[in-house]
């Protein structure tokens, strides 16, 4: 396969426009609040939020981590799925794993400022776990030890977020 097929794949076009948008982020007053996922949702009708936070971090180190990890597995899933499939599992599943963690926020009353990749990432540890049964263990694992080790170390994570966008992946295993 010729080398510019193995560069140009979506998993990297979403990383790179994922920095992109960090640096925009940085860069716009409240940045972090107008293109994470908060009440300001609800109260501004900011609905673009549910895309955005995908794309929004809240460091360069949170950014760095998910970014590895999104180029990890994402290439790997896009070269077994396809690049429409892959698309659509990273995307729509990041969306509807946002609107569960709007609605977990909402009757939770956990109101904080949600941003990240993870969530989408999580949708394709699950559909990975479906499909996979020989890696199902290790995504467990994976899925439980970045939601909960960090809280451990005083970390604020949205660990409700990993846990519905990996719900998502693995229910989108049996319909895609």
């Amino acid at each position: 396969m010729p080398l510019h097929r193995k560069i140009i794949t979506f998993t990297n076009i979403i990383i790179l426009l994922t920095i992109i948008s960090y640096f925009i982020q940085r860069n716009i007053p409240n940045g972090g609040l107008w293109m994470g996922l908060n009440i300001y949702f609800f109260e501004e009708k900011l609905y673009y939020q549910v895309i955005s936070t995908i794309f929004a971090h809240g460091s360069y180190e949170h950014l760095f981590m998910n970014m590895i990890v999104l180029w990890q597995f994402g290439n790997m899933l896009e070269g077994y799925v396809g690049k429409v499939k892959f698309l659509l599992i990273y995307l729509i599943g990041g969306i509807i794993t946002s609107f569960g963690t709007l609605a977990y926020m909402y009757y939770f009353s956990q109101w904080g400022n949600v941003v990240g990749a993870s969530g989408a990432i999580s949708v394709l540890f699950g559909y990975i776990a479906l499909k996979d049964k020989e890696q199902r263990k290790g995504i467990f694992t994976l899925i439980l030890l970045i939601s909960f080790v960090p809280l451990l170390f005083g970390f604020s994570i949205a660990w409700y977020a990993h846990l519905i966008g990996f719900v998502v992946g693995f229910l989108a295993g049996f319909i895609i």
